[in-house]
């Protein structure tokens, strides 16, 4: 089916919309456990970039599985579709100029590396938020932790299937070592490199 199908030309260009923004398109992958604090610094980072004057557009688990994913569970086959959209989508929002922020548990190496392989290794800025289980397990806002050590949720990152840890991310944050505010701002930093790179 995929054989008769093609890119239909585009008369405004993804050049036209960078130029329009100012800013050079790119996405921000964080990933890390349910509880480790991707959305609070997902969504602060948005925060300080739309106070910079920057057009950004934030996809968070919950909002991508209330609506473009509400169709998939937690399987790992499901997972590897769950994230292969959001690569597609962020790929999309690349194209119209916006610099994009993802939060999302992400737990394979093989996802991720799929997504960058979308998303193009050059506009991908992986940040690990490396949270500790355990404070994971503490902070547990969605009481999801104490469910799944009942049994009552199955296939739940961390407790009955893996997290595998990013081997080398751009950025590596560890929440009880660094308040939201300086987290962002090395998030900050490290885009501000890349955006003039």
């Amino acid at each position: 089916m995929i054989r008769n199908l093609t890119s239909p030309p585009q008369v405004v260009t993804s050049e036209n919309r960078t130029a329009l923004k100012g800013q050079r398109p790119i996405v921000i992958w964080l990933t890390g456990l349910s509880g480790a604090g991707k959305s609070t610094i997902a969504n602060a980072l948005e925060l300080a970039l739309l106070n910079a004057g920057r057009h950004t557009y934030l996809l968070d688990g919950d909002n991508v599985r209330l609506g473009l994913c509400s169709d998939l569970g937690f399987s790992d086959q499901d997972r590897e579709e769950n994230i292969r959209r959001i690569s597609e989508v962020s790929k999309l929002f690349l194209d119209a100029g916006l610099i994009v922020i993802t939060a999302f548990i992400s737990p394979f190496r093989r996802d991720r590396d799929l997504a960058r392989s979308v998303i193009g290794d050059q506009n991908f800025i992986e940040v690990h938020i490396d949270t500790p289980l355990t404070e994971c397990e503490r902070r547990d806002p969605k009481g999801l932790y104490g469910k799944a050590r009942q049994g009552l949720i199955k296939n739940f990152t961390g407790i009955d299937s893996a997290y595998e840890t990013p081997l080398a991310p751009k950025i590596r944050i560890n929440t009880l070592e660094e308040d939201l505010e300086n987290s962002v701002q090395r998030i900050l930093a490290v885009l501000q490199e890349n955006l003039e790179a």
